[in-house]
């Protein structure tokens, strides 16, 4: 893996919080100026391909990965489009991590799931099912997510101490290893009373 690669890996799992070039520092150990310089070439490299959807975007020295503005409709689409159809499998995960873990990161999610979250947050985001709430008090100031009223009212709970317990760890290892899949389980019983409760009212 070259040290350029390294770099831009860090530019996407940071995603909409961004990253500074002193986190970038710590975590890979390369000097400041040599990450500038790295920067310069990741951003020179996006601008100059007609076939690179992305651009570096630089915002007092917090630098993150985003779509160039051409792409601005089709986005636009991709995130309203869902707003009327059901939950996907990765939302779902996601959603059950918030409730379960909140305030919760969007770092701290993907390292739960192992995967980048940033789209799924934006969509439960816009469904009003997750909002933002404060940052964490730690390097780069990531903000926070938990989940909303409309939530509750969503899933037919009162309260969010209502939701299914997470399933009992039986040795240290199965303790340890938190996925998505894990909190997703606990979750079902909840989503199979709400889906059946749905069903009866159309009934």
């Amino acid at each position: 893996m070259t040290n350029i690669e390294q770099i831009e890996g860090l530019l996407f799992i940071a995603g909409n919080e961004g990253i500074s070039v002193a986190e970038m520092s710590h975590a890979t150990g390369f000097m400041r100026a040599a990450i500038n310089t790295m920067l310069d070439q990741i951003a020179k490299r996006h601008e100059e391909s007609v076939d690179d959807p992305l651009c570096l975007l630089d915002n007092d020295g917090i630098y993150r990965l985003a779509t160039k503005k051409e792409l601005a409709g089709v986005i636009k689409r991709y995130f309203e489009a869902p707003l009327a159809t059901n939950l996907s499998q990765a939302s779902l995960e996601v959603l059950a991590i918030t409730a379960y873990r909140q305030p919760v990161t969007r770092i701290d999610i993907d390292e739960i799931r192992g995967v980048s979250s940033t789209a799924t947050l934006q969509k439960l985001v816009l469904r009003n099912l997750v909002e933002a709430h404060g940052r964490k008090d730690e390097p780069g100031r990531p903000i926070l997510y938990r989940t909303t009223n409309y939530f509750l009212d969503y899933f037919g709970l009162n309260d969010i101490s209502q939701l299914p317990p997470l399933p009992q760890a039986e040795t240290l290892d199965e303790a340890q290893a938190e996925t998505g899949d894990l909190f997703l389980a606990a979750f079902q019983d909840q989503l199979a009373g709400t889906t059946e409760d749905k069903e009866e009212h159309e009934d």
